[in-house]
């Protein structure tokens, strides 16, 4: 056989995954009204585990989804006080090796965010994201993990809550301004190895936008520009929601309503066998259900 190196028609990329790629470690929520927030966390299935040492920042866990409420002054990357409505402020990666990944984003384009680290708390290094949103690169998430270093677990609390009706974190929504699609479809994969999936590839039941799918193949992107036509044209680019898969969105969304979740019932969005969409709470928090 020829050496690989030369043979163009059978090229393989080098490496599928630049920067070792495991999942989301947490998404992160920045809000003024941290009790609230929790509340419905509370009531999508998720329990309090663990606080912050020195700051007002509370971890939420169900299953292997880690959830963090942070009230705290410097919880976006602008440092910006937080707002009662909630915004999705940050999304850490689970990564091979977090130093590794960072500088590698930083060579490619990336704008690193400035940490200011108290004493006995990890530096988790971050770039960023949409908006005023970070990205994190986190890889202590095995046997010892960020929160052994930065929380305090809550006494007499399980740990590892099981998660209802085995919900995983299937990915997140983010809206972007006209003709951006390209652009963001760039620095997802430019930075972090992502991949367009063809237009004609749809999950759950809002069909729109672009969906990328990360290298470690575990979870989704989406990107939707401004609705076409609409007299009042939103062009703030934001992380917008977050989407959990579940083996049967049916009896995921009869137990969540067990718990007081609403969910939109219209001509145009309902629950049907392939996903579900929550009503929207403290003005801009809403969850998606995705058959698995």
């Amino acid at each position: 056989m020829s050496d690989t190196s030369k043979n163009t028609r059978e090229a393989i990329p080098d490496n599928l995954n630049p920067i070792g790629m495991e999942g989301i470690e947490f998404i992160e929520y920045a809000t003024s009204k941290p009790q609230a927030l929790g509340q419905v966390l509370e009531m999508m299935g998720f329990r309090p585990i663990a606080r912050h040492r020195s700051r007002e920042v509370t971890l939420y866990r169900q299953g292997d989804i880690n959830i963090i409420i942070n009230a705290h002054d410097a919880g976006l990357a602008h440092r910006s006080s937080p707002t009662e409505t909630p915004v999705i402020a940050a999304i850490a990666l689970r990564v091979r090796d977090a130093s590794t990944a960072y500088h590698r984003a930083l060579e490619l384009g990336a704008w690193a965010v400035p940490t200011q680290v108290e004493v006995m708390e990890l530096n988790i290094p971050a770039v960023h994201g949409v908006g005023q949103s970070r990205i994190y690169f986190v890889d202590r998430y095995k046997e010892f993990s960020i929160y052994d270093v930065d929380f305090i677990p809550i006494p007499t609390v399980d740990q590892h809550p099981s998660a209802l009706r085995g919900v995983q974190l299937f990915g997140v929504v983010q809206y972007i301004g006209n003709d951006r699609d390209e652009d963001w479809s760039e620095f997802y994969c430019s930075l972090f190895g992502f991949e367009v999936l063809p237009h004609n590839t749809r999950f759950g039941i809002l069909p729109k936008g672009t969906i990328l799918r990360s290298p470690c193949h575990q979870f989704f992107i989406q990107l939707i520009e401004p609705e076409a036509g609409l007299l009042s044209i939103d062009e703030d680019e934001r992380l917008q929601r977050i989407a959990f898969s579940t083996p049967s969105v049916f009896e995921a969304v009869k137990d969540y309503r067990s718990k007081g979740v609403e969910f939109i019932e219209s001509p145009i969005v309902h629950t049907e066998d392939t996903g579900a969409l929550t009503r929207t709470w403290m003005g801009g928090v809403s969850f998606e259900l995705v058959k698995r």
